[in-house]
């Protein structure tokens, strides 16, 4: 079954409405006769409830199919990940179920590794092959010397597998390289993570701070339709970054903050809330502690001390500071998402907390809500065997005690094998749903661990750069066709959303949870997987929680009732979960393991003369290189372009349009790519979106078009305190 989408296809029934539905029956998918937009009264349109996989937010939807062929996406109204409105990629989820490229069928390498080189083979040749060796590297090494790459929700059955196997190596390159400074920072603020989705009330803010948050660009639909339902009610809008975002063109204030000075305004806006007695007194009296030492700390940085560092003007400091006092405790400073910049990224994102903690808005209305999880019971199963050694004992785990996680190139360190021949801690790597390839920088690292390795096996959707390292490539299906654990993800409301497939598996692929349970029956493992269908396993899960699988399938999400309160009463004697029981303005815990009680401003490296500062984003159409060979979003979004300033360009003679070239402080030389002259970006950086420049040939959308930033980011900061990977300390020239 095929279907060719184009631009104008897509964009016609992204924006088509339903008309009047009849309900006319249906088990497992509603089906429903349509008599209007140009639809004949014999078309069957059928509707099945799913959530999407196009980015980390799992949106739930539903996936409309007229005749049997894809229609439709849209989401569902219940659902609070998206209030019943996906993203462009979200509307595109069809596109990865008909992309030609997808892998077919499972492939067993047949050359060495780094070589496209593979035999077809059956889902029997494959297990086969993966148990013997896990069987070996079990026998020689332990269970324990095998890792798990994870990105989806499709990987937690590989957990399970894995933990019957006897690891827990569990590694989500997300953490390292994305999110684990924000965790960390509010962690040993408040004693609690952000998380996803984040707990902000964005939209019942009355000011919004972004540095360097680019919503409207990450799409992520949660926060796009709260940001502009705060922005519509009259919100003000504070945005600090170098470049004028989506965000700042909706922003009172735009702050273009000198690129590695962020931490510097923070500081400054912490010392006029403090200074001028702007803070939230009582609520700094009641829930914190370190009041004094925090004042202390920040005495000396005052706006006109900031100025020189980050360009911004102190009456404007000033200015801004008190907008968010005024508006308090309906002000956030929002935490953002990618946060790996510097190397001070902890320390930064906590300075963000704290001035959060100053306006009295976490656990306050317009500020950050208390989240609440649907209680979701395990499926029984027997007891996992117990771990001699963890992730934990390998380097990376004990030069980050404070890393919650496991850091990706911290396994990949603890997998090179020694230069005189000793063993390595890792032998095996399962990669679920992750092109580490292009989602970690200093890929020659990660290069230089894969061919150390006694088993590599990747399991995904299509070819990408990180399946020709592989040993095994088993072809995952899209998730419009499979079903997958209940998502129960934290929100304002506890809600149930499910994920059902509207099509049978295309080629030879099969849905994650059958492969984790196949494969475990070939190494004698079938007890973690007792029950007999995926149906059983989840209506036996949805009825502990009271509701069920037929019920799911007709309303795709439930809502369930709070237990706890969405906000700290006023005057509520609360208890953090910090080992103070209050929020932690000044952090013992930090001190104790050597770092900065209160964050300090460090002054990082500046460009060369000829340089400039490379930062990098997103585009809407894409969630990074997960979606540049999908073929509706790769006509709307085809190649990523460079940004720089009218005053650089001048200068090195550079017009819109024109390809060049950028080459790094390491003398990498990137491919070709546009530039776009643009006043909105300062004249000390450029810009460029992430994901593009694909050298996989087997991806005839992507490959090779735009520029891979991550091939110039051979400089990485590592944050001191969880091992976060910062890439915005690489400097670029051009090659015109």
């Amino acid at each position: 079954m095929s279907t060719r989408i184009n631009r104008r296809d897509f964009i016609k029934i992204a924006g088509a409405g339903l008309g009047a539905l009849a309900v006319s029956g249906g088990v497992g998918k509603v089906v429903y006769g349509l008599m209007k937009n140009g639809l004949s009264s014999e078309d069957m349109i059928s509707r099945t409830s799913t959530y999407c996989e196009m980015c980390t937010f799992q949106c739930a939807g539903w996936a409309y199919t007229k005749n049997g062929m894809p229609w439709k996406i849209t989401g569902n109204e219940a659902d609070e990940h998206c209030y019943g409105r996906l993203c462009t990629k979200g509307t595109a989820g069809f596109g990865l179920y008909d992309d030609p490229d997808r892998l077919r069928t499972p492939l067993i390498r047949t050359s060495e590794r780094g070589k496209q080189v593979f035999k077809e083979a059956t889902w029997d040749e494959a297990f086969d092959y993966i148990a013997s060796k896990l069987g070996e590297i079990k026998e020689k090494h332990g269970a324990e010397s095998v890792a798990m790459f994870s990105h989806g929700s499709g990987g937690s059955w590989f957990k399970t597998l894995l933990k019957a196997y006897g690891t827990t190596s569990f590694v989500a390159p997300s953490y390292a390289n994305c999110r684990g400074p924000r965790e960390e920072a509010y962690m040993n603020t408040f004693g609690e993570a952000i998380d996803t989705p984040e707990r902000t009330d964005m939209k019942n803010s009355r000011c919004i701070v972004l540095i360097g948050s680019h919503i409207g660009e990450n799409t992520h639909s949660q926060q796009v339709n709260e940001f502009a339902e705060a922005v519509g009610k009259g919100a003000t809008v504070i945005v600090a970054d170098p470049r004028y975002s989506t965000a700042a063109s909706k922003a009172q204030y735009w702050l273009p903050v000198k690129p590695g000075t962020d931490l510097a305004l923070l500081l400054a806006w912490i010392n006029v809330i403090i200074t001028e007695e702007l803070y939230d007194k009582d609520y700094v009296k009641r829930y914190t502690t370190g009041f004094d030492e925090l004042k202390k700390a920040v005495k000396e940085n005052t706006p006109e001390w900031a100025y020189p560092i980050t360009t911004i003007k102190p009456e404007v400091i000033r200015d801004t500071a008190r907008e968010m006092a005024k508006n308090a405790p309906a002000t956030l400073i929002h935490p953002g998402r990618h946060n790996v910049w510097y190397g001070d990224d902890t320390q930064r994102v906590r300075a963000g907390a704290i001035l959060n903690a100053l306006l009295g808005s976490w656990g306050r209305k317009g500020g950050f809500y208390m989240p609440e999880k649907a209680e979701m019971p395990e499926y029984p199963v027997p007891e996992f065997p117990k771990n001699k050694k963890s992730y934990k004992d390998t380097d990376a785990g004990m030069n980050y005690p404070l890393a919650n996680l496991a850091i990706s190139s911290g396994v990949c360190d603890a997998t090179v094998h020694s230069v005189i021949g000793g063993d390595a801690f890792y032998e095996g790597w399962f990669i679920y749903g992750s092109n580490i390839l292009k989602a970690m920088p200093q890929k020659e690292k990660t290069i230089k661990a894969l061919q150390d390795l006694s088993l590599v096996v990747v399991i995904d959707v299509l070819p990408t750069e990180i399946t020709g390292w592989a040993d095994v490539v088993l072809p995952d299906t899209s998730y419009l066709e499979r079903y997958d654990d209940i998502r129960h993800s934290q929100g304002r409301t506890p809600q149930l959303a499910l994920r059902s497939p509207a099509f049978e598996p295309r080629y030879n692929s099969k849905p994650a949870w059958w492969i984790a349970k196949e494969l475990g029956k070939k190494m004698g493992l079938e007890k973690y997987f007792p029950w007999n269908d995926i149906e059983e396993y989840l209506d036996f899960k949805l009825k502990k929680a009271g509701s069920s699988l037929e019920e799911m399938k007709k309303i795709g999400v439930k809502n369930l009732e709070r237990t706890t309160p969405l906000y700290i009463g006023k005057g509520e004697n609360y208890k953090f979960p910090t080992d103070s029981g209050k929020i932690e303005l000044y952090s013992k815990a930090l001190k104790n393991f050597g770092f900065d009680p209160v964050p300090v401003f460090t002054k990082h490296e500046e460009p060369d003369s000829g340089y400039y500062r490379l930062l990098y984003g997103r585009s809407p159409s894409h969630s990074f290189a997960r979606t540049i060979n999908n073929p509706i979003l790769s006509q709307l979004d085809p190649e990523n372009e460079v940004w720089i300033n009218p005053e650089v360009a001048k200068e090195w003679g550079i017009k819109s349009g024109q390809f060049i070239k950028l080459e790094n402080q390491d003398n990498i030389i990137s491919a070709r790519v546009r530039a776009k002259v643009t006043e909105r970006i300062r004249p000390d950086c450029v810009y460029m979106v992430h994901g593009f420049g694909s050298t996989q040939k087997k991806l005839k959308k992507a490959y090779g078009k735009g520029a891979d930033d991550q091939e110039l980011m051979t400089r990485v900061l590592v944050d001191p305190i969880m091992g976060g990977q910062g890439m915005h300390g690489n400097f670029v020239t051009f090659k015109v």
